[in-house]
């Protein structure tokens, strides 16, 4: 099959309708705003190169710079959608150039000046490529594979509409849009084929792995507080364990509700969901930095701590149970009030595991309960042999 301008023409228009196509059903499944924005784009490449296709075999449907146009429109779309995918706010000023591209809608291509104008073209999808790719730079974060791509392949793309924006302006340059004869047009069409191919590969890798990771988040996340759930901290304690020393040791508190069944009986379920919501932020509030903090399941909560002291761990508990106190009472009228009940564990030695480590801190939040509620039970010493 010989690589003519319609052939490439046709096989443009197919791989940009099926990257369309993919993206939009991908759009359908996560809702994401890069998805629906990137398929536009790919959309809008259709249309443009299904109107030069049949302008090249005869049907002269609309003036050539609106197909070259529709393809500025396009890149425009590309650079939305990754600015959606970094979360980053674009200038108003990118707008203009939908204002220059309106003017060349109506342009004949045999003016004299259909070189500079092809310039004008280039530059204006080089200017959003580029741009684009300059967001997708790790500010201080990896980038997944697909991003990388990416990020690559929108420079490469770029860097060529910049070289055949240079090159449109070159006496002697043979350029005959209305034929698409000569070696940039060419060249071009090429380019463009491959692009779109690469392009749209590396748009859904990225799309596969933020889905992948937004995924693993949820796995570990209690869907109710967003701490972590049992699963994340068994999986995220035995580092923190280790670091324990008699330099700095490590901690455990297990923190429950007093009465929270008084709370869901008289005030509904919904009342109960709430406050286990407050209480997960005021966790997250007096927790501090590379510590851990996860709901256990119903009204239990864990703080996993290191490089902490007795006394830290008192004024930790008194703050937490100040604060819960104060905001049950003023929210809930119950027989008996709602409190907090902390059993803390304070440990010099990595614990045999965080199932044994757990098992006393509940034998030590029982003592709590069984010594009134509403108070913090402190064991101290707590070895290797937990």
């Amino acid at each position: 099959m010989t690589l003519d301008p319609p052939t490439i023409l046709a096989l443009t228009v197919a791989l940009a309708a099926a990257a369309a196509l993919y993206l939009l059903i991908e759009w359908r499944s996560v809702r994401e705003p890069s998805l629906l924005c990137w398929s536009a784009g790919f959309a809008t490449i259709t249309v443009g190169s299904t109107l030069a296709l049949l302008r090249i075999n005869g049907y002269l449907v609309i003036g050539i710079w609106f197909a070259n146009g529709l393809l500025v429109s396009a890149h425009f779309l590309f650079l939305l959608g990754v600015a959606r995918f970094t979360q980053v706010r674009l200038s108003a000023l990118w707008a203009l150039m939908l204002v220059v591209w309106l003017g060349m809608l109506m342009l004949p291509a045999d003016l004299p000046w259909s070189k500079a104008m092809l310039a004008v073209q280039s530059l204006l999808v080089a200017l959003p490529t580029l741009r684009a790719s300059s967001l997708l730079r790790p500010h201080g974060k990896s980038l997944s594979v697909g991003a990388v791509q990416l990020r690559y392949v929108l420079l490469i793309h770029g860097a060529f509409y910049v070289a055949k924006a240079a090159s449109a302006v070159v006496p002697g340059t043979l350029i005959d849009l209305a034929a698409f004869k000569g070696e940039i047009i060419q060249v071009s069409l090429v380019e463009g084929a491959m692009a779109i191919m690469l392009i749209a590969l590396s748009m859904t890798g990225s799309e596969r792995y933020r889905r992948e990771q937004h995924i693993a988040r949820l796995a570990a996340r209690d869907p109710l507080t967003a701490l972590y759930n049992r699963r994340a901290l068994n999986l995220r304690a035995p580092r923190l364990l280790a670091q324990a020393s008699a330099a700095q040791p490590g901690a455990l508190l297990l923190i429950d509700i007093d009465h929270f069944k008084s709370v869901n009986d008289l005030h509904g379920h919904s009342a109960g969901d709430h406050l286990l919501i407050a209480l997960s932020e005021m966790i997250r509030s007096v927790t501090p930095d590379g510590a851990l903090a996860a709901r256990l399941g119903g009204d239990e909560f864990a703080i996993l701590l290191n490089a902490t002291s007795a006394q830290g761990i008192v004024e930790l508990g008194n703050q937490l149970r100040g604060q819960f106190q104060q905001l049950a009472c003023q929210r809930f009228t119950t027989p008996q009030p709602v409190t907090l009940s902390i059993g803390a564990l304070l440990f010099d030695q990595p614990p045999a595991s965080l199932a044994a480590l757990i098992e006393q801190g509940d034998a030590t939040l029982y003592e709590s309960k069984r010594g009134g509620r509403d108070r913090i039970q402190l064991v101290s010493g707590t070895g290797a042999g937990v």
